[in-house]
């Protein structure tokens, strides 16, 4: 089987952490492969803020686990080390499939290199809260101009990585 396929059809969602922190090479490749993601006439609106820093990951965390609704003591992030928070620019008009791609891009790249990850929701809200503008004021972007896509949370999985379950039915409709 092709590579490429057998990447896609073998990865799955982990929301299991080792305490590990990735190896710098490991973590570059990841990024640099969502870099190559399509884009609306490879404008490449969307932007990758890497967060290793443990303080800012957790802080992270609280504040995606109060936008989610989820008790004290619930990390959203499940115990991943490092957290690549996909940004896109609000004015261009394909920002959220550009981002989106280059999500799944390092989804992929994680998983053909032993690496587990998860897309984990709410970036968008937190970007649009106080604590979210100060991040991106704190990386030189101003807050007005971006929307947060997702987290693609990286570690390296606690346990082994299951098979996917089965595709459901009728998914694909031919017109010939």
């Amino acid at each position: 089987m092709n590579e490429v396929i057998k990447a896609i059809k073998e990865r799955r969602s982990v929301r299991k952490y080792k305490p590990d922190l990735l190896q710098d090479e490991v973590l570059d490749e990841i990024i640099d492969a969502g870099l190559y993601a399509a884009s609306g006439k490879n404008h490449q609106a969307a932007r990758i803020i890497v967060i290793t820093d443990k303080q800012l990951r957790d802080e992270l965390s609280d504040l995606n686990r109060r936008i989610g609704g989820w008790a004290q003591g619930f990390d959203p992030f499940y115990g991943a080390q490092t957290v690549l928070l996909v940004i896109a620019e609000k004015a261009w008009p394909t920002h959220v499939y550009d981002g989106s791609l280059v999500m799944g891009e390092l989804m992929l790249a994680a998983s053909s290199l032993g690496v587990g990850s998860c897309w984990i929701h709410r970036a968008k809200e937190e970007l649009e809260t106080e604590e979210g503008k100060r991040l991106l004021e704190r990386v030189g972007l101003a807050p007005d101009e971006w929307v947060g896509i997702g987290h693609c949370i990286l570690g390296y999985p606690e346990s082994e990585i299951p098979q996917a379950p089965p595709r459901g039915e009728n998914r694909v409709s031919y017109i010939r």
